[in-house]
């Protein structure tokens, strides 16, 4: 109910905006029938967000963020657990002679029913409440004895343990098939989404069984071998603690809860994807971090599209982006060559960037991002950041963002087509209006479009300028010798120095120096989800204007100038000039 308080220990409130930590626990100072695990659940009712239970050797419960409690059980532990063979000989320096009680280890309140609340202590006692706590019941599997818990391994034990009950525990099975013998369990999570998805965390791997626990595989991917404490599924994600090896999250498991085993089977198949959301998840403005530093990775900067191949594709496998009106906004294919990376020409570290993303259509499972961008704008100079992530850095500018709304994905592989839906939903924490949105979208694409025709000009003018080059030595001694050299100091003129954004080659106007300011202008409108000001819409209009001028100098060059000299190049017996492409 309130994001910037946070509740943990035994039990203590947080709060963010004053930094002040009180303790609201029920028990503020103990007495010898007070017992608490060191990490004692805490945890609110997913069926009312206001209810907050915590545990001791009892369920607590309060409804007014700890101000008062009510304990709603009994002592659940077990009166007479005794002593774990596991302690040896240590058993015999303990003062009270085996005779301690267990503490309620685990709680499990229901999503559905805020009375039904399920309670699991570290003695080894399963018990359920059905009416919000006025009376429990023991439901322990009879196989589990005293100090047992789903994870045995401080009875050195390290067998995989996990029941299942259909009835409200009244009958429990044992579902282990797939996992190892040394596959100790610490926690089970079902998904909210997919009955019978599961999901273990165990002392090396997660595992996954999509069949409420008859089959266990294996979901351990690139996490490295460690003990993973707990798991969390948070809406489309998988997040794991474990014990010293820090969070892991897999993020977006939708293919897992569309899995079936006849999409396996099929050649080619594309999973719906998830929602995506347009989110800016690097806002910050300065140089990285360095490489040593400690720091988590981001998630992935666009929308998620997983496909599978049962084979490698025969041909090249394409990805097609199109909008609501059926229009194709984006193409990628398997043949797509990444953009060459020189690193003698970088003036950052190569360990900034970004490695090169390319549609795969070798056999297996596959994930493509859609970064929710336009093509990349014909920008002159393309370099990278210097607010860089490391190994996670592309070069700029970039494509417009798309607009949210509905889009569709079309995945052909072996001659099969394929499509899927997307929702690209806004970043919920941005308000600007859709209408602002839709300018800036607007005004992105026309700036896009107009660094298209400065640079598909500026093509022309340096292969002019090529030719002419090639032409000099042999029209020297010509009568055209003097319009060669006229004609490309005008193609010079209109070509303009090498820039980069915000850096102009020089005070006259050129397709270089247009192209550089054109780029700048977009990343000005790109900067933020909102409206353009009036003094950058003024800007792009005055640089359109400026490129209107320049590409209608060079059609007089293309309709005049250059027929005038070629009939002079005619005159000479020399070659005439020819601006089609090469093949």
């Amino acid at each position: 109910m309130h994001p910037g308080v946070i509740y943990g220990g035994k039990l203590t409130r947080f709060d963010e905006t004053t930094g002040q930590t009180q303790n609201v626990g029920p028990v503020p100072l103990r007495v010898p029938r007070d017992r608490f695990d060191r990490t004692a659940p805490v945890l609110f009712s997913p069926a009312d967000p206001r209810v907050l239970f915590f545990a001791s050797q009892v369920v607590w419960k309060t409804g007014n963020g700890g101000a008062s409690w009510e304990a709603i059980s009994p002592d659940l532990t077990r009166e007479s657990p005794g002593t774990p063979a596991s302690l040896g000989r240590l058993a015999d320096n303990d003062p009270e002679r085996g005779k301690h009680r267990g503490v309620v280890y685990a709680l499990a309140p229901s999503p559905k029913d805020v009375n039904l609340i399920w309670a699991g202590t570290d003695d080894g006692v399963i018990q359920v409440t059905r009416d919000g706590g006025r009376t429990w019941q023991n439901v322990t599997p009879p196989e589990m004895t005293p100090w047992s818990k789903v994870s045995r391994f401080r009875l050195d034990d390290l067998k995989p343990y996990i029941y299942r009950t259909h009835d409200g525990g009244k009958t429990w099975q044992k579902i282990v098939n797939g996992l190892p013998e040394n596959a100790s369990v610490n926690a089970v999570r079902e998904d909210p989404e997919r009955r019978g998805l599961l999901f273990a965390a165990t002392e090396r791997q997660v595992w996954v069984s999509f069949d409420d626990g008859d089959r266990w595989q294996s979901l351990r991917l690139n996490m490295p071998a460690t003990s993973v404490r707990d798991l969390v599924i948070h809406e489309d994600d998988v997040v794991v603690g474990t014990h010293g090896r820090s969070f892991w999250i897999l993020d977006n498991i939708t293919p897992l809860r569309q899995f079936v085993e006849r999409a396996a089977d099929a050649p080619a198949h594309l999973f719906k994807p998830q929602l995506a959301r347009r989110v800016r998840w690097n806002t910050y403005t300065d140089t990285p971090l360095p490489p040593e530093e400690p720091a988590g990775k981001n998630p992935p900067d666009g929308a998620i599209l997983d496909y599978t191949l049962t084979a490698a594709a025969a041909g090249p496998v394409t990805l097609e982006i199109r909008d609501a009106s059926g229009k194709m906004i984006r193409r990628f294919s398997s043949a797509d060559r990444p953009e060459p990376v020189d690193e003698k020409e970088m003036n950052v570290p190569t360990y900034w960037v970004r490695p090169a993303q390319v549609l795969s259509g070798a056999a297996g499972f596959h994930r493509f991002v859609w970064d929710l961008r336009m093509p990349t704008p014909e920008a002159l100079a393309r370099d990278y950041p210097i607010s860089a992530i490391f190994g996670d850095t592309v070069r700029e500018p970039l494509g417009p963002w798309v607009l949210p709304g509905q889009y569709t994905v079309r995945l052909t592989a072996g001659g099969r087509a394929m499509t899927q839906p997307l929702t690209v939903a806004m970043d919920p924490r941005v308000k600007t209006p859709p209408a602002d949105l839709a300018q800036q979208f607007e005004v992105a694409m026309k700036i896009s479009a107009a660094m298209s025709q400065d640079a598909e000009a500026l093509r022309q003018v340096r292969r002019l300028r090529a030719l002419l080059a090639a032409l000099k030595p042999r029209a020297e001694k010509t009568a055209a010798a003097e319009a060669v050299g006229a004609l490309d100091a005008a193609a010079a003129a209109l070509e303009g120095g090498r820039t980069g954004r915000g850096r102009r080659a020089g005070p006259e106007d050129n397709l270089a120096r247009a192209n550089a300011d054109l780029a700048t202008l977009l990343e000005v409108v790109e900067g933020a989800d909102a409206r353009p000001s009036a003094a950058t819409v003024s800007a792009i209009e005055e640089t359109g204007k400026t490129l209107a001028a320049l590409l209608s100098r060079w059609n007089e060059v293309q309709t005049r100038d250059i027929p005038e000299l070629n009939r002079k190049l005619q005159s000479a017996q020399l070659p005439v000039l020819d601006l089609s492409p090469t093949r």
